[in-house]
């Protein structure tokens, strides 16, 4: 079936035979739907409808959409060529105004095919491809990456707490926040992960729960409410998350709740990690405060399993992200390994060929 990998399991994005295939998150842990994608406003819709989401993943999924609009172009020449590219790359950029992963992703297919000799059509198509797979195949291996640098965090009986979904549904493989976890599984290292459920889309609870849960980790789930009371009660060692983009001074935008979770580990003297690929380090925004926040529909918030749970015209505030400052920030697992303080000056050493 298209859409599975090897072991028969559903991968977020798959690129087979020139067609490009999105797991559809929002039918999880109910249903598995795995959707070809036939145009660019098909995928601009999955990625704003969180059918794929996860800023590696989005970024991924971008870079193939791409190839998915020009596939439909009917262009001859370069110069057009490259025109419909931007154009199409500024209207996939719109779907999600957080996750830098995305732009980042469209700016470098763009940016590739720019470079590249190719004078025709055809031509100008298989360099994208080839970037847009070299991308995915590339996101796969930082991911490897980080669980290695991360691994030695998860102690024997250790208990984990994690926020919202980082694992390999929002990536190509592994996931950033769960690949130290499942490469510690892996090495029979026996400990337990707590997931918040993430309201108000519950991404914790349908899709973290259950894809560890399919790995055959110890994951247990808690409401976002139950988060200080597990730490309290000593259960919680480590946090680990994920992140949508860090700004050049290590403030971390993730999903909202992130911060809450944050506060209550340096109340409770727990280190708080952020796991992460080099593409998701916005050195070109200096501090979280310039961090566009999406705002969502107001009815995921006025309900919950899409049944009615708050007056119909209600207020409601939604944000999808929120910022953490990087003084609650005990380190950065990345794929090029650890990352301690002073965040600004160590992330730029670190990465300084990429900036």
């Amino acid at each position: 079936m298209a859409g599975l990998d090897e072991s028969g399991r559903p991968k977020a994005v798959r690129w087979e035979n020139d067609e490009l295939y999105l797991l559809d998150q929002t039918r999880l842990p109910v249903e598995v739907v795995i959707e070809r994608q036939d145009t660019v406003e098909q995928v601009w819709n999955s990625i704003k409808q969180l059918k794929v989401r996860g800023a590696p993943a989005i970024g991924v999924a971008g870079a193939y959409g791409l190839v998915v609009a020009m596939l439909h172009e009917r262009v001859s020449g370069r110069d057009a060529f490259l025109a419909a590219l931007e154009q199409h790359a500024c209207y996939l950029d719109s779907s999600r105004p957080t996750a830098v992963n995305l732009r980042w992703a469209l700016e470098r297919v763009v940016n590739t095919a720019k470079r590249s000799d190719a004078a025709s059509a055809p031509s100008l198509l298989k360099v994208i491809t080839d970037e847009a797979v070299a991308i995915h195949r590339e996101d796969e291996e930082l991911c490897r990456l980080i669980g290695e640098h991360g691994v030695d965090l998860i102690s024997e009986g250790a208990g984990l707490l994690t926020h919202c979904n980082a694992g390999r549904l929002a990536t190509s493989e592994y996931g950033t926040a769960t690949a130290p976890m499942y490469l510690a599984h892996k090495r029979g290292v026996r400990f337990r992960i707590y997931a918040d459920e993430t309201r108000p889309l519950l991404q914790g609870a349908r899709l973290t729960s259950w894809e560890l849960q399919q790995a055959g980790l110890d994951v247990t789930l808690i409401a976002d409410t139950m988060t200080a009371y597990v730490m309290d009660a000593g259960l919680i060692d480590l946090v680990i998350v994920g992140t949508d983009r860090v700004a050049a001074n290590g403030d971390v935008a993730n999903k909202i709740g992130t911060l809450g979770v944050a506060i209550l580990a340096r109340h409770f003297g727990i280190p708080f990690y952020v796991a992460l690929p080099f593409s998701t380090i916005d050195f070109n925004t200096p501090t979280g405060a310039e961090i566009v926040i999406e705002e969502r529909d107001p009815d995921e918030v006025r309900s919950f399993g899409r049944r009615p749970t708050a007056p119909p015209d209600v207020k409601v505030r939604n944000p999808a992200f929120d910022v953490t400052p990087h003084h609650l920030v005990s380190g950065f697992i990345t794929d090029r390994g650890m990352v301690g303080p002073p965040f600004a000056e160590n992330l730029r050493k670190l990465y300084v060929t990429e900036v």
